[in-house]
């Protein structure tokens, strides 16, 4: 694994309390944040890749929490289900316009929960994900924030073919950045994401 997803899920419940909570969860196939739902009352996850939403359907299950998910293989503007909360997990950035989802966000739950990179770092950076990163951030800023809070965490990579496979799908930018990387054995690319609680 890439990164800490145990510490995420830690500072992630830390930063909000999930406990009895309906969540409508974006971007939540693969499934790497799934414990988070332990306390959650039900968690409506939404994700248009329909393989991540079953990567997410088989975590749950390993989990023990398969009962808490409702898989949702779907564009998040076509959910119709409200919630407690309405969670960005690490997508916002991938949105075509992150401020249209926000307000869709508001009108599903009363409370709107991102976590993302932050904009400015290595790895946005080796992704090529600055500008989206930067949309993103500033579609959040441009709503009430009621809290936020910002982590110092990495990625690492045995080696340069493991981040190599983890950024192909990233495209040509991305991977001639992380070039700089070829060959080096042990890499650690600082990843900082952000928590903001609308």
């Amino acid at each position: 694994m890439a990164t800490d997803t145990r510490q995420i899920v830690a500072n992630l419940t830390a930063f909000y309390d999930f406990m009895d909570k309906t969540v409508v969860a974006v971007g939540a196939g693969g499934g790497q944040l799934a414990e988070y739902a332990r306390g959650t009352r039900r968690v409506v996850a939404v994700d248009r890749d329909a393989a991540a939403i079953d990567q997410l359907g088989a975590r749950a299950r390993a989990c023990g929490l398969a009962e808490r998910f409702v898989l949702v293989p779907r564009d998040f503007f076509e959910v119709r289900t409200p919630g407690d909360v309405v969670l960005f997990e690490f997508c916002l950035h991938e949105m075509a316009d992150p401020a249209r989802a926000i307000r869709r966000a508001q009108e599903l739950a009363e409370d709107v929960l991102v976590i993302d990179h932050v904009p400015v770092s290595r790895w946005s950076w080796c992704a090529a994900e600055e500008g989206p990163m930067e949309a993103a951030w500033k579609a959040v800023d441009a709503r009430s924030v009621r809290r936020r809070r910002d982590v110092e965490a990495s990625q690492r990579f045995h080696d340069y073919a493991e981040l190599e496979a983890r950024l192909a799908r990233q495209g040509p930018v991305s991977l001639e950045r992380i070039g700089a990387y070829r060959g080096q054995t042990s890499i650690c690319i600082p990843m900082p994401y952000r928590m903001a609680l609308l």
